[in-house]
């Protein structure tokens, strides 16, 4: 059996933060955290749509 065939765990950063218990943390610092997290999601979306965009300019350039 090849390594790449068993499954990965996920760990990092966001595996803890879906792990961490929301019920000790009062709802002005969950309002916090929800608008922190909206902040980031932007953030990386827009990385996505630079990375994307840079994809299509290469691609165009080596098409032609």
């Amino acid at each position: 059996m090849d390594l790449d065939d068993l499954p990965r765990k996920k760990t990092g950063p966001l595996t803890d933060l879906e792990k961490e218990d929301l019920s000790t943390i009062s709802a002005d610092e969950l309002q916090e955290r929800v608008e922190r997290l909206e902040a980031e999601i932007g953030r990386t979306k827009q990385e996505i749509t630079s990375k994307q965009a840079s994809r299509a300019a290469a691609d165009a350039f080596f098409k032609s």
